[in-house]
């Protein structure tokens, strides 16, 4: 993705890299891939977000790809410049993902790597779960209880997608970016817990039992909604 200098990620972060140094040890199998949208990203920071990601795989050893991105915004709410990470991890399940904002690139990284790791730890047991047999297998509403919601607003992702970036515009009000991805029939349920994994507030899928495309969407609470084309 093209680089420019509108920013940079620092050059020194003293607390991040004394975290660094503690998991020098651990290497990632999968890919990491580290990109930015109008964000100079130094060879430092990419060993640090792979060193830091490498403890991940634990949680799914199946993981092939770790998708980092970066971006330099506007925060409308707080009138300043916020810097956005967004993880995205790859398997042969369910993509997981995981987003979050804050004044520095470091910081932002730290805790979107919290709440990807919330995730894939709870994606684990419930693989647990069915691989002993039990024949009831937990909730969508109880497995999900205590993940943390990002309360952000964003398309929802399917196991294969396609996405393409269009340029900014000035001013709110435009579609900055456009999602396409493969429909895969599937349970209400299975919906949710794909919806949770990537921590969005809805997700569009293909309803297995009617044939026809669907959303699910989080209500207040933990209630969910559900809204099927007639």
């Amino acid at each position: 993705m093209t680089t420019s200098s509108r920013a940079s990620v620092r050059d020194a972060d003293p607390s991040a890299l004394v975290d660094s140094a503690d998991d020098s040890t651990e290497t990632t199998h999968a890919e990491v891939v580290v990109s930015g949208r109008n964000v100079e990203i130094p060879d430092h920071y990419r060993i640090y977000v792979s060193e830091k990601l490498a403890r991940l795989e634990r949680f799914d050893p199946s993981i092939f790809l770790f998708d980092v991105e970066l971006f330099h915004e506007r925060n409308r709410r707080q009138r300043k410049a916020c810097q956005r990470v967004e993880i995205t991890a790859r398997g042969r399940g369910p993509i997981v993902r995981a987003e979050a904002c804050a004044d520095s690139f470091y910081a932002a990284f730290e805790s979107a790597t919290q709440k990807i790791e919330s995730r894939l730890r709870r994606a684990k047991d419930k693989r647990r779960v069915v691989h002993y047999g039990e024949k009831t297998p937990v909730s969508v509403a109880q497995a999900t209880a205590t993940l943390v919601d990002d309360s952000l607003f964003a398309p929802p992702n399917g196991a294969a997608h396609q996405h393409a970036e269009e340029p900014d515009e000035s001013g709110p009000g435009h579609i900055v970016r456009t999602k396409v991805h493969t429909a895969t029939p599937m349970s209400v349920d299975d919906a949710l817990y794909q919806m949770e994994l990537v921590g969005h507030d809805f997700f569009l899928f293909h309803d297995r039992e009617t044939d026809r495309p669907s959303v699910v969407y989080r209500r207040h609470a933990f209630d969910y909604g559900l809204i099927r084309l007639a």
